[in-house]
């Protein structure tokens, strides 16, 4: 296969027609780390105005950006690494993506063609690599199937249950001519509930003396409809795992969620229930709290589950109804009952409470810095009714899931996955997307530092950020469970930091600290201002120590 010199040849190449299958498919922006390996990618992008490129510092931070970016857009999340160590990088993305069921494209450079297979510099088999946590992989070594490649890889990320799609394009072919035509986006695939189904739901719903709706990502870009029917239905709601901007949670029917720390009596509760109608969720790891909600593969209640996706239906639970649909399709044609359902009288009202129980704060009077939860019950209540909140890993965002009332249309950008390190490119890609929106970004001391470069970004972009660092000089969550099980043996989970408020000055923020309770009366004008703003909180580790 011949390589080719764009600048002196005017023919269409490969790539060319990557970038023309990105704009059909309504791609706007993508985000990368530049390599020789995929130069040519690069250069087809030079005069598209179409596409944003954006120049990250850290591979993982360019693909928790585009992770960010899909689930504001809907559309999937698209970053470009080179082969090998840029690869390698992304993987944290890759996998945070099939965590967090989000549909992302990682298109990556690879040697050339005759190179394949030979141990060459810097190649990896992205089949092998990714083979366990990509939806599928492929490498293009025909330039004639870039368009069919692309054309199924757009499909497969956003089908069923949404995840991440590799693409390896070897250098010289992503160089060589073609007169391919761009792939075009393929109609979204539809599959609706029989009329029989609907009647037998409605039955059900209708009879339940104490129902429950556990609400998942699939229902994000249909909260008004997931309103609707619960309130016409009467129906109390939780919300899978991180998915709390899915419902309103000051309204009456918001029960709470199922996350990393559910309270046994608030559990022992919900497993009263006689139906649980499970929409857009995946019966997985914390949202069924290590598999004991329902308790038993046998449930003791009607399971009646709805995804996109069949296969994540009955693999842990007999459902007593699954239907393979997209969950809003089922909302728009489930109807109205016809006659107000008759619900166990104090069903809701013991269930609102034990939640009000959980979501007020609680907070400690400690002597080595402030309690975080202060400042989170600070911001939650100013949080403006536009904000979208990204929030890293660690134990100072434990707090922010119990008690910040998050109401549709703000957003909660947080990774399912548990990755540390993707708040601030999160909030990065936030601002990118919606310049007008109130963007904050809760980091701690040990994920700052992980992906913080990516705020050169931020400076470059002239987003006005408000970043909140919370600083305890320790990985808090590994050093919780390190007392718990082995006390006083503390071991790997102190840090040694730099001085905050001068890297946040490099960045471009004014910055501003928290050191007592006196402090936090300045935090509200800063969430309010349009400047980018970097706090930070000098914070307890005491408070989150097992006393």
């Amino acid at each position: 296969m011949s390589i080719i010199n764009p600048a002196c040849n005017p023919l269409q190449t490969a790539a060319h027609l990557i970038v023309e299958s990105l704009v059909a498919h309504g791609i706007d922006r993508v985000f990368c780390v530049p390599g020789e390996s995929y130069l040519g990618l690069l250069d087809a992008l030079y005069d598209r105005t179409e596409i944003d490129v954006v120049t990250c510092r850290h591979e993982a931070g360019a693909g928790f950006m585009a992770l960010a970016d899909a689930r504001l857009t809907h559309r999937p999340g698209v970053a470009c690494v080179s082969r090998g160590p840029g690869a390698s990088n992304a993987a944290i993305a890759v996998h945070t993506a099939q965590q967090d069921a989000v549909p992302f494209i990682l298109l990556v450079g690879q040697v050339a063609v005759r190179d394949l297979r030979r141990d060459a510099f810097q190649e990896i088999d992205y089949g092998r690599m990714f083979g366990g946590i990509a939806k599928w992989t492929a490498e293009v070594t025909d330039p004639a199937r870039m368009g069919e490649i692309l054309m199924r890889a757009f499909r497969v990320a956003v089908s069923g249950t949404p995840g991440p799609v590799i693409i390896a394009l070897p250098e010289d072919v992503l160089t060589a001519p073609s007169t391919r035509v761009a792939a075009l986006p393929q109609p979204a695939l539809r599959a609706a509930p029989a009329p029989a189904d609907l009647q037998l739901m409605r039955e059900w719903i209708g009879a339940a003396q104490r129902p429950l709706v556990l609400a998942g990502s699939g229902l994000q870009t249909n909260t008004t409809l997931l309103r609707r029917f619960v309130e016409e239905w009467n129906l109390p709601i939780v919300t899978s795992f991180r998915r709390h901007d899915l419902f309103d949670n000051g309204h009456h029917l918001y029960v709470g969620d199922m996350g990393l720390a559910t309270p046994t009596a608030q559990l022992d509760l919900l497993q009263t229930a006689d139906l649980l109608v499970v929409l857009g969720a995946r019966l997985s790891d914390i949202t069924t709290q290590g598999y004991s909600f329902p308790s038993g593969e046998t449930p003791g209640f009607r399971l009646v589950h709805v995804h996109d996706d069949g296969a994540a239906i009955g693999t842990h639970f007999t459902t007593a109804f699954g239907l393979a649909c997209n969950p809003g399709i089922l909302l728009e044609h489930i109807g109205v009952p016809t006659a107000p359902p008759t619900r166990q009288a104090d069903w809701i009202g013991r269930l609102t409470a034990e939640r009000r129980r959980i979501a007020t704060p609680h907070f400690s009077e400690a002597t080595d810095g402030i309690d975080f939860e202060r400042v989170v019950d600070c911001i939650g209540r100013a949080l403006p009714t536009d904000a979208i909140l990204t929030l890293d890993a660690g134990t100072f965002a434990a707090s922010a899931y119990r008690i910040i009332p998050f109401c549709p249309p703000q957003r909660l950008l947080a990774p399912v996955a548990g990755a540390m390190g993707f708040g601030v490119p999160a909030a990065v890609a936030a601002g990118l997307r919606c310049p007008e929106r109130t963007i904050v970004c809760m980091v701690g001391d040990g994920g700052f530092l992980m992906t913080g470069s990516e705020l050169a970004v931020a400076a470059q972009r002239g987003l006005p950020l408000k970043v909140i660092v919370s600083v305890n000089g320790s990985y808090g969550s590994i050093r919780l469970h390190q007392e718990r099980a082995y006390p006083g043996r503390t071991s790997g989970t102190s840090l040694a930091n730099p001085d905050f408020e001068l890297l946040g000055r490099a960045y471009g923020f004014s910055v501003s600290r928290i050191r007592s309770d006196a402090d936090l009366g300045g935090l509200v004008d800063r969430l309010h201002s349009g400047a980018p703003e970097f706090v930070v909180v000098d914070t307890s580790l005491s408070a989150i120590l097992p006393s």
